[in-house]
C-alpha cells in the first residue's frame, strides 16, 4: 500500500466553535482529524506530521518555506509516495503556488482544507481529506506539480483561485479549468500541467514586494527599496501615468516590476498608447504576468528574487504563463 505523509498546519478544517471566543478557533491536531475520517486504511498508510495550528491568514513566507522544507525532507524518503498539506483556505491559492515553485521531488503533493469547521453542520473536512489522500495516492498525480483538491475537484496550483467566501465549491481555475475529479470511485484526470520551478528553495523570500491595485483616483506609494513591485492594472494593463512613473523609477534601480490585472481572467497585453497605457508599460520593459494573477505574481517575485533570480531570469518564468518582457 502507498504511504502518504500528511502535514497538519491548522485552518478551518482544524477548528471548533469556542463559546468564550464567540467563534471558531484552531483546536484539532492531526490524529483527531484523521480519526474523524472513516475508511482511510483502505486509501493509504498515513504518516501524520503536526506542524502547527495556524490560521491561514496568519501564515508568513518564512512559515510557508519551513513547510516547503518539510515537504522536501519527507518526499526525499523512498518509502513516502506522496504528501498532503492540510491548511486553512484563505490563502491556499498563494501557498500552493509557493510550494509549486520549489524544486521538490516529482511525487504527488496535494493541498486541502475545509469551508466549515468541525462544529458546523455540513462539516466538509473529512470528505475533503479523504479525497485529497485519494489524489495523493494516485500515480497519475505525480509530475503535475502541486494540486488543490476541494469539493470533488482537482486544480493546479498555478491557476486555482478562491472565488467565493463561503461556498463549498469556492476553488476554481477560470483560466484552465480543473485538472481532474475525485470521488468515492477514485480519480479521473481531465488535463495535465508542467510546473515552473525555481533553481533552489530560498532561505527567505525577498521582501517587501508591494501589490498595488489600480483604483479610481488614487496615487501609488511603496516602501523605500522594495525587493519588487506588482501592479494589478485596470483592464488589459492600463493605469494612471503616476503608476508607470513609479515603475520606471524602480526599473532604473534594477528592481523587478510586474504588470498584472485586477480583472478576474485574461492577461495584460500591449495595445493602449496613452500615458500609463499597456503599450507604454510594455515599452518601459516591465514584466507582463500573462495569465498569472497578481497574488501569484507577487509570490513568484518574492521567492524568485529570494532564490537569486535576476530580472531577466524572472521574466523567463513568466513566459510559461503567456507573459514576459519586451527585451527578454
Amino acid at each position: 500500500m502507498v504511504r502518504i505523509a500528511v502535514v497538519f498546519t491548522g485552518g478551518t478544517i482544524a477548528m471548533r466553535s469556542d463559546a468564550g471566543a464567540d467563534g471558531n478557533v484552531p483546536t484539532l491536531r492531526g490524529e483527531e482529524l484523521l480519526a474523524s475520517v472513516p475508511g482511510l486504511e483502505a486509501v493509504a498508510d498515513i504518516e501524520p506530521i503536526d506542524w502547527g495550528l495556524v490560521p491561514a491568514s496568519h501564515l508568513s513566507f518564512d512559515q510557508v518555506l519551513d513547510i516547503g522544507r518539510v515537504l522536501e525532507d519527507r518526499l526525499g524518503r523512498p518509502e513516502i509516495d506522496g504528501i498532503v498539506v492540510v491548511q486553512g483556505t484563505d490563502v491556499i491559492d498563494e501557498t500552493a503556488f509557493a510550494w509549486d515553485l520549489l524544486p521538490l521531488p516529482p511525487k504527488p503533493i496535494v493541498v486541502v482544507g475545509a469551508m466549515r469547521s468541525a462544529s458546523q453542520e455540513g462539516y466538509d473536512g473529512p470528505e475533503n481529506l479523504r479525497n485529497a489522500l485519494r489524489v495523493a495516492a494516485d500515480p497519475g498525480a505525480a509530475g503535475r506539480g502541486v494540486l488543490v483538491a476541494m469539493a470533488g475537484e482537482i486544480h493546479g496550483a498555478d491557476f486555482v483561485r478562491k472565488t467565493h467566501t463561503h461556498a463549498y465549491g469556492t476553488f476554481k481555475s477560470p483560466v484552465a479549468g480543473p485538472l481532474g475529479l475525485v470521488a468515492d470511485d477514485g480519480v479521473t484526470w481531465l488535463g495535465s500541467r508542467t510546473p515552473v520551478r525555481l533553481p533552489v528553495i530560498p532561505e527567505h523570500a525577498a521582501l517587501p514586494v508591494p501589490l498595488l491595485t489600480v483604483v479610481l483616483d488614487a496615487d501609488p506609494t511603496v516602501p523605500d527599496a522594495p525587493a519588487g513591485l506588482v501592479v494589478a492594472a485596470a483592464g488589459g494593463g492600463n493605469s494612471p501615468a503616476s503608476y508607470l512613473e513609479l515603475g520606471r523609477r524602480l526599473l532604473a534601480d534594477g528592481t523587478p516590476v510586474v504588470l498584472s490585472t485586477r480583472v478576474g481572467t485574461g492577461r495584460p497585453l500591449p495595445g493602449y498608447a496613452f500615458p500609463g497605457g499597456s503599450s507604454e508599460w510594455w515599452e518601459a520593459g516591465v514584466i507582463f504576468s500573462g495569465a498569472l494573477d497578481a497574488l501569484k505574481s507577487r509570490v513568484l517575485v518574492a521567492l524568485g528574487v529570494g532564490s537569486g533570480l535576476g530580472v531577466t531570469e524572472l521574466a523567463e518564468r513568466f513566459t510559461a504563463f503567456g507573459g514576459g518582457r519586451r527585451d527578454a
